[in-house]
């Protein structure tokens, strides 16, 4: 069995080992090197190094062994096809490893992330949905070993939200940011089912809007503090009456976009300066994130959905216990789980399915 690899594989096979090659000898030589960061890059890259090397070998023991086949010995002419037979079954394996980690990872997987909440269509029920899903998000977070925190909201009257903003960050001990399992719940989500308030019985459509942004940090995306307009106010509640008399909430606009960020949910002015800040890297790296992949041609394009704000992505039909995702044209089951936080069944098919389109572009 003769092992085909493609351009792609081929290309990367020789592009990761002397990448790897070339930070060997940084480290080794120890001038002008970012020890820290160079040793964490060829740590990254070891596995998949160590994989290759194996492979060379595996196909090298392979050619040893053909030249065995002609062997008077019926022995060792055996022996040496059993030793191909295994050998090829480990070349398929290590072959199909290495294209897994030569497929390009989102930049953004090992962040924390902003997620914004907005009520839609349907009035108190969308916003009620709003709270729900809201903390069906944190339950899930919870379950991950991650913190969740509210950066800003609004309240409705019948105790649900009109936005919120809040961010997850994982602790010390996550194995997985946030981002990596938050990434695809950007869209439109609808909800179906009878409101409380329903005397009749009627089946109600209601919507809300999520958008997920990975939390940059300063190094990631830099912001000229020349292009933001800072404003300290008084904080307000509900109906926009004022809660305190202290300037403590902040507002921040980005001039050059005029993005809009605003915190008010921490005591202090310093506290929601930072959150604000986030909240406005986040916002503004995002946007120009956007324009990049709109350059990208749709052929080129490897990511389940659009990510588009405006994208109705999944549908919670309560009446029938069913979550759908309308991307991967996915039904699931039990949808009170859902909504305790049991999203891992949807975050693992979507992961499924966005990893085979990344493998397909790179691998046709």
């Amino acid at each position: 069995m003769a092992i085909k690899y493609n351009t792609y594989m081929k290309a990367g096979f020789q592009k990761l080992s002397d990448e790897y090659q070339q930070l060997t000898e940084q480290l080794s030589s120890g001038e002008n090197v970012d020890i820290a960061k160079t040793g964490k890059r060829q740590s990254e890259l070891l596995p998949t190094v160590e994989k290759i090397q194996a492979l060379a070998k595996a196909e090298q023991e392979i050619e040893e062994n053909k030249q065995l086949l002609d062997n008077d010995d019926e022995q060792i002419r055996g022996m040496a096809a059993e030793e191909i037979e295994l050998l090829e079954a480990k070349i398929v394996e290590l072959t199909e490893a290495i294209e897994t980690d030569l497929i390009p990872k989102d930049k953004h997987d090992d962040k924390n992330v902003i997620i914004e909440m907005r009520a839609g269509a349907g009035g108190d029920e969308s916003t009620l949905f709003a709270a729900e899903m809201f903390r069906a998000y944190s339950k899930y977070a919870e379950s991950q070993g991650w913190s969740v925190k509210i950066v800003s909201s609004s309240k409705s009257d019948a105790g649900g939200f009109k936005e919120v903003i809040f961010e997850v960050t994982a602790k010390g001990s996550s194995q997985i940011a946030p981002y990596a399992k938050f990434k695809f719940e950007s869209g439109v989500h609808r909800v179906q089912r009878v409101p409380e308030t329903e005397k009749q019985g009627r089946v109600h459509t209601s919507t809300i809007t999520i958008a997920v942004m990975p939390e940059l940090e300063e190094k990631d995306f830099q912001i000229d503090m020349k292009d933001l307009k800072i404003e300290a106010t008084t904080s307000s509640g509900a109906g926009g009456q004022s809660v305190n008399t202290t300037y403590s909430a902040i507002r921040i606009v980005h001039i050059p976009t005029g993005i809009v960020a605003t915190c008010q949910d921490e005591r202090s002015q310093s506290q929601n300066k930072e959150k604000a800040l986030a909240v406005i890297r986040a916002r503004v790296g995002a946007y120009y994130q956007e324009i990049e992949e709109k350059k990208i041609t749709d052929a080129r394009r490897s990511q389940i959905g659009t990510g588009d704000r405006s994208e109705k992505i999944r549908t919670y039909n309560f009446p029938q216990d069913r979550v759908t995702d309308h991307r991967i044209n996915e039904n699931f089951n039990q949808i009170n789980l859902v909504m305790e936080g049991g999203f891992e069944p949807i975050f693992s098919a979507l992961e499924k399915a966005d990893f085979e389109l990344r493998k397909e572009a790179v691998t046709k």
